[in-house]
């Protein structure tokens, strides 16, 4: 398996921080919550956070 070691750039990450600021503000207002809005905002964070490495190929960390 082929990990990516590069760092998450710094306007990535405050993007990302912002989408879970607003998904967490939006959910606390509200007694039930869909899985499928859980998964939206988790898909959601995930193309944030997935960056393309050399060579073409898209790469984040899975664990």
């Amino acid at each position: 398996m082929n990990h990516v070691t590069d760092t998450i750039e710094a306007s990535q990450l405050h993007e990302a921080l912002a989408l879970i600021e607003r998904g967490l503000g939006d959910l606390q207002r509200r007694e039930l919550v869909s899985s499928a809005e859980v998964a939206d905002l988790l898909l959601d964070l995930r193309g944030l956070l997935i960056r393309r490495v050399p060579g073409g190929e898209v790469g984040a960390d899975t664990h």
